[in-house]
């Protein structure tokens, strides 16, 4: 078992419950309005005025077999829309 975290710009929240859907995914939390800064050119997600875009984040439980699958699917996503952002961090999960 993995769990997939991913933080992403909350515009992508519908095109990753669709990922979920087809990749018959169905265990996750959501955690909508999460403040945060870009790893890669550091542009932030406050919420303000200066800053209005906000993040979103999701933690994922899958199956060691399909987290290949996801994880591409979510990088594809990225590809497309390289300025909104979308990070996908896993890890093994024993219980």
């Amino acid at each position: 078992m993995k769990a997939i975290f991913t933080t992403f710009n909350e515009a992508h929240y519908d095109a990753i419950l669709a990922i979920l859907e087809k990749t018959n995914i169905k265990g996750f939390t959501n955690w909508e309005q999460v403040r945060g800064r870009g790893s890669i050119n550091g542009e932030p997600h406050y919420g303000s005025h200066a800053w209005p875009t906000m993040n979103s984040s999701i933690l994922i439980f899958a199956p060691d077999a399909d987290v290949a699958d996801l994880r591409k699917r979510l990088l594809d996503l990225d590809s497309q829309f390289p300025a909104l952002g979308l990070r996908v961090f896993t890890w093994t999960v024993d219980e």
